[in-house]
């Protein structure tokens, strides 16, 4: 019991002496000071510690470190020192750490695999990275295998097995087919986390030969391919049909139909099973199920509630997935599968486990010789972590002995330190499954004080404002900062002074007389230093005459004043604005020197008008409202404000309440609607009044709620539908008693300015919410998660705090309690702050870039640790810049583009990339500080794409048979050119399109000469470049070969043979040929062609004979024995079939078709006509050419007196044997014969045949 005693005090004492320690230095961030001040080296960045590499490309291990003087740098590799002049592919950056191993030039990364560790080295101490394991990335190929092919029946469940190789990191794993398109999924079929593809149940369509699982490997930017796996799905209805088709009517036949099956997993199997994951990891847990209808997949935590706004659901629920994991997240999560014909289900025990994280990080030490101080070093994690310490990277058990320090499990104890005692310390926690490495230097300094601040800077303030004057200061031992006012004035004291712990005086209520020079005195004991500013309180901005409530008739003009006073070194400017928006971009607003005119009033000109005064220090306003209203048909009645209410009496006072009574004014024809009521404090506010409440126009007393510490006058406002009245006429004042203040201030914030302070501001209170003299604050703060003690200062009325020598970008619990001289408001709330931001340290690393196609890359990063941020993190920006275009050598000018991600995202999507060009990218992390240090530059590559159209294309030297063309190659190539397309055909006079020809044009051609055409022919020509990617645009011009066109008028063409009589065709003037029809074989023949102009008629003659008669190629088909049998075997099926329509139509007995069907006249079911025995309305194509309507269909009545669009559902169709026809069950043929007629792009002078019904019984048939 007593050893438990010691042990206690021991502790107690401990603690004791903890607090009592001076605080250590804050360095400023002044960039002359840090060059002249010695420290101890910093890692500023280091590689991920788990670094895989790409083997093709150089391997690049960071290590930066700053200090003074600047360190040096030395590596270990396995633990053992690595000497980088023995290896000639490797190789330091100059005045950095960084290693570079050239692998482009003969080295192998698997060389290099290993352990390594940076060391930056000063006369100050020493500073270790963490270790960094290099792993060069692998991409394997897949073993070969033999497939057999998957034969399965329908509605049974099937997995597909990926199988991927293993590789360095693991792919990602995608199912696609031959025409590399992505297979669809569904809730019916998906891909697991194993990359297998699961089918619940298989379907007819599942048919095909080519599912293909695809490995992509990120880091060699590769993609395997697994062999296609073939899956055929025996259908039960096509068996079905088979057999039917084989049986008659009357037989029995038919396979079993697709059972349905209650949910069975695939995966997992069994019933339970076991997931470990680490804490801030993402958790994702799978079942899979098969089962006829497909399962649904629900999933529930046993015991609790699945943790709201980080739980996902994906791959149509069957993947639960749960970011940011932490320990509250274990326990046993059930998956529930379900169908119609039942459920199963499948608990997976999950246990969360973590790495090590800080509680407390190692923070920099800065201490005068003599001085005491603690490094603190606290982290958590599961299992919990062992904490080992290291000095200057050497463990500290073996380390130089410093009879200043002493170590205490997770801290160390400094106390009267020297000089000597300057180092690097490193904490070490760890445990199975993972590390944490944190460098905190001592840096012993004895500096002479130093004041930061400029000579003579002026500060200007308004008068009743705050003013804050700075003495920024550094110095070891830490300076005493004292103010003097004047040359020769006496030390600033006493409450109208606030002094901060940074040096900055606070005089909270500046007055004229508080002008003039203030002198900052710096001492220590190895000197002193002093520093003047100067200080101007200038007369607060005034608006002395406030524009006035208006009301206009249409069409008049109003005019606002606003008449202003400010102090005679400030220059005002004025700004209006109509309903808190910019005046209207209309000349009928006119806006003078002290004034707003508004000519020509309308409707619209209605609304709220503020005069808004700024000067470099303040800003005042004044607001109005202009009422538009007709003008008074009659003069007789005039509408107007009501009068002011009058004879306003205080009754029934008390402490916190009090009754308001009056007699209201004349309401000027339009009824009172409302009264308002407004207070003045006469202590606190005086010529003020504020808005109190507002009562129906119906009363005219009122109990109002007072506040302590108030000297109350009320003032009572009429309104009605015109405006508002005039304000009545004070009432006596009211004096309430003092008490504690109700309320604390409002808006508490803690946000730092400087990455080594926390500015605390707040709303303050209202001067009627002081309840009492002597309004103050107390503010208060400790660092969160940290077991400190509240830090209180009790200030002024002022309404901001600065607590300085803060680490940079922690949290902080806050509170401000307002006070007065009878006590403090009740105990506020905390709010949570940070302190200031300072940029980020750390580049993002691993930045890989993944070309998707030729003009889009997607860019993936690693995050940065957030503890590296040093602020809020606001995401992530990506400069990107072309170098080069890989098909033209020509530099140009760099333009960078910047995208920035929001958010902790780590990938996105860069667009609009140039085709077969060389960019470069890196990737910087954002708070609200700025961006940190930019990742080093990444080099990609987009492939070739299609090119532009060629740049020209020109048609010239036509002669009889021939064109060249000449061309331009395309302005965007794109890629490297393999040829050129021409295509080109013939266009008639009817502007027909003759046969398309193709010619393939080598790349580095830039003309051609086309022979061999038609004279006097037009051609269209399409032209267009191809890369190896495909064929760019096409741009298209049209020429015509030579021919003599001039002065032809329309010739005449006659023709004929011996004495008989000539032949007349007019013929266009503008053709050059006609063709003669009908002439007889072997036959000699004389034509003439005259033309008719102005120079009268002129004619040529030719003789020319027809060739002999010659055996007709072309068969009449209806003269051919085949085709007349043909016809005759059509008859007489169709024959049969209306016999047996008929017998099968009567065997019902009596039942009435006709009846039946005229008195129900469905569209859908059109009768059979029974005096002709022809199909309802049937029509052929040929007889009504315009209507291209489906036909209506002829059906039958099942003798069940019933009507079902079912019953016809076996047909033809779902054989596939047709489209456009269909059977009823009893056999007979419905629909419409037609043949099919599709527009074909006019290629040639094919022609096509107009659908008939001999076509269509040829097809049927």
């Amino acid at each position: 019991m007593m050893k438990k005693k010691s042990i206690s005090a021991s502790k107690a004492s401990l603690v004791f002496f903890l607090c009592q320690m001076i605080s250590a230095l804050d360095v400023p961030l002044d960039s002359k000071l840090l060059e002249e001040l010695s420290q101890p080296p910093t890692i500023t960045q280091q590689s991920p510690k788990d670094y895989i590499v790409d083997p093709r490309e150089n391997i690049v291990i960071q290590c930066e470190a700053k200090g003074k003087p600047p360190p040096s740098f030395s590596w270990t590799r396995n633990g053992t020192h690595f000497d980088i002049d023995k290896d000639e592919q490797v190789t330091m950056k100059p005045n950095s750490g960084t290693l570079v191993i050239n692998i482009m030039n003969g080295g192998k990364a698997e060389a290099y695999e290993g352990v390594y560790q940076c060391t930056a080295r000063n006369e100050r101490g020493a500073a270790i990275s963490n270790n960094i394991v290099i792993r060069p990335s692998r991409s394997p190929l897949w073993t070969k295998e033999k497939l057999e092919p998957n034969q399965v029946r329908e509605g049974d469940s099937l997995v597909l097995h990926c199988r991927p190789p293993v590789g360095l990191p693991p792919p990602i794993i995608f199912w696609m087919d031959n025409a590399f398109q992505r297979l669809p999924q569904s809730e019916r079929v998906s891909q697991g986390l194993n990359g297998d593809l699961y089918f619940s149940n298989v379907q007819p369509e599942d048919t095909r030969e080519d599912y293909i699982c695809y490995a992509r490997f990120n880091h060699t930017q590769t993609i395997q391919q697994k062999q296609p796996i073939s899956v055929k799905v025996f259908s039960m209805d096509s068996l079905n049909d088979t057999i039917a088709a084989n049986l008659s009517d009357t037989d029995i036949y038919g396979a079993k139909p697709v059972t349905e099956r209650p949910p069975i997993l695939l995966t997992p199997t069994g019933t339970t099973s076991n997931k470990v994951e680490l804490r801030g990891n993402v958790l994702l847990l799978e079942c899979i199920a098969a089962g006829l209808p497909t399962p649904v997949i629900r999933w529930i935590k046993e015991g609790g509630e699945l943790p709201a706004n980080r739980t996902f659901f994906e791959n149509f629920k069957k993947t639960l997935k749960i970011i940011d994991v932490s320990e509250a997240d274990s326990g046993n999560y059930k998956c529930i599968a379900r169908n119609i014909l039942g459920s199963t289900h499948h608990v997976i025990s999950v246990t969360v486990k973590a790495a090590p994280y800080w509680i407390t990080a190692p923070r920099n030490l800065v201490l005068s010789p003599g001085e005491d101080g603690t490094l603190i070093c606290r982290a958590n994690g599961n299992p919990k972590p062992s904490i080992s310490w290291l000095a200057n990277g050497v463990p500290i058990a073996i380390a130089p002995e410093d009879p200043s320090r002493k170590v205490d499990g997770d801290t160390i104890i400094f106390s009267a330190v020297q000089e000597r005692s300057s180092a690097v310390y490193q904490c070490n926690a760890s445990n199975e499954y993972g590390y944490l490495l944190a460098n905190a230097f001592v840096n012993v300094l004895a500096e002479p004080p130093r004041i930061l601040t400029p000579a003579n800077k002026l500060y200007q303030v308004i008068l009743d404002s705050p003013a804050l004057i700075d003495c920024a200061y550094f110095g070891s031992p830490k300076p005493e900062i004292e103010w003097f006012k004047g040359v020769k004035g006496s030390i600033l004291r006493g409450n109208e002074y606030v002094f901060h712990d940074n040096g900055t005086l606070e005089i909270p209520v500046a007055q004229k007389d508080s002008t003039g020079t203030y002198t900052c005195v710096a001492r220590n004991e190895l000197g002193k230093i002093q520093n003047e500013v100067q200080l101007e309180v200038k007369d607060p901005t005034m608006i002395i005459k406030q524009p006035e409530y208006k009301v206009i008739q249409r069409y008049g003009h109003v005019s606002f004043e606003c008449i202003i006073k400010h102090d005679s070194t400030l220059i005002p400017t004025v700004i209006w604005l109509k309903d808190n928006d910019e005046l209207p971009d209309d000349e009928r607003f006119l806006v003078g020197k002290d004034n707003l005119t508004i000519m020509n009033v309308t409707d619209k000109d209605d609304g709220t008008y503020t005069c808004i005064v700024n000067t470099t220090l303040d800003s005042v306003s004044a607001s109005a409202v202009l009422t538009v209203v007709a003008a008074p048909p009659t003069p007789a009645i005039i509408y107007a404000r009501p009068n002011p209410p009058f004879d306003l009496e205080l009754t029934g006072q008390l402490e916190r309440s009090i009754e308001l009574s009056w007699i209201p004014g004349d309401e000027n024809n339009s009824p009172i609607t409302s009264f308002v009521i407004e207070y003045e404090d006469g202590l606190h506010e005086p010529g003020v009044w504020h808005y109190q409440t507002e009562v129906p126009g119906s009363q005219t007393t009122v109990q109002l709620k007072l506040s302590p510490y108030v000297n109350y006058s009320f003032r009572v406002i009429a309104v009605n539908e015109i405006g508002r009245s005039q304000p009545s006429e004070p009432s006596e004042q009211y004096l309430t008693k003092s008490a504690n203040p109700d309320e604390n201030p409002s808006n508490v914030q803690g946000i730092g300015s400087e990455p080594d302070n926390l500015v605390i501001t707040w709303e303050s209170l209202k001067g009627f919410q002081s309840n009492g003299p002597g309004l103050q604050y107390k503010v208060s703060w400790r660092q969160k998660d940290v077991d400190d003690e509240w830090t209180s200062v009790v200030v002024a009325n002022v309404s901001k705090y600065i607590v300085s020598g803060t680490p940079t970008f922690v949290p902080y619990e806050i509170k401000v309690q307002a006070l007065n001289d009878l006590g403090y408001a009740p105990e506020p709330s905390e709010v949570i702050g940070h302190s200031g931001e300072d940029l980020p340290m750390v580049a993002p690393g691993n930045v890989q870039v993944h070309v998707i196609n030729s003009t889009l890359a997607k860019v993936h990063w690693d995050p940065v640790p957030l503890k590296s941020v040093r602020g809020h993190l606001q995401g992530y920006k990506v400069y990107y810049w072309k170098v080069q275009s890989l098909s033209r050598r020509s530099k140009r000018h760099i333009e960078k583009k910047i995208l920035t991600f929001r958010g902790n995202k780590t990938f996105g999507m860069l667009p609009g990339l140039e085709p077969y060009s060389s960019y470069k990218l890196n990737v910087r992390v954002v708070n609200g500080k700025g961006e940190g240090p930019a990742s080093p530059d990444k080099v990609f590559k987009t492939p070739e794409g299609v090119p532009s159209s060629p740049s020209f294309l020109k048609i010239t030297n036509p002669t009889l048979d021939s064109l060249t063309l000449e061309w331009g190659s395309p302005t965007h190539p794109n890629g490297v050119l393999i040829s050129y397309i021409l295509k080109f055909q013939p266009i008639n006079n009817t502007h027909e399109l003759g046969p398309l020809v193709e010619i393939r044009i080598p790349a580095n051609e830039s003309s051609l000469i086309l022979k061999n055409l038609n004279y006097s022919t037009r051609y269209k020509f399409y032209f267009n470049a191809q890369t190896s990617v495909g064929s760019g645009s096409q741009i298209t011009e049209e020429a015509v070969t030579i021919m003599d066109e001039a002065g032809i008028p329309r010739p005449a063409v006659g023709a004929g043979k011996g004495k008989e009589d000539w032949k007349k065709e007019i013929v266009n003037g503008s053709r050059s040929f006609f063709v003669l029809k009908g002439l007889t074989p072997g036959t000699a023949y004389k034509v003439r062609v005259g033309a008719e102009g102005l120079s009268g008629f002129r004619s040529s003659e030719d003789v020319f004979e027809t060739g002999p008669a010659m055996a007709s190629r072309q068969v009449d088909i209806a003269t051919q024995g085949w085709f007349i049998g043909l016809m005759c075997a059509v008859a007489l099926l169709i024959l049969i079939l209306l016999i047996v329509c008929f017998i099968r139509r009567n065997k019902g007995g009596k039942y009435p078709v006709k009846e039946k069907e005229d008195a129900h006249a469905d569209p859908e079911i059109q009768p059979m006509k029974e005096d002709d025995g022809t199909f309802g309305e049937y029509r052929s194509l040929e007889s009504d050419a315009e209507d291209h309507k489906p036909l209506k269909k002829g059906s039958r009545t099942p003798s069940d007196r019933t009507v079902k669009k079912e019953d016809s559902d076996d047909s033809l169709v779902d054989y596939g044997e047709g489209v456009n026809g269909q059977f009823n069950e009893d056999g007979s043929f419905i629909g419409q014969y037609s043949g099919k007629k599709e527009k074909e792009p006019a290629e040639g002078n094919e022609s096509s045949e107009a659908p008939s019904p001999v076509n269509a019984m040829n097809s049927f048939v």
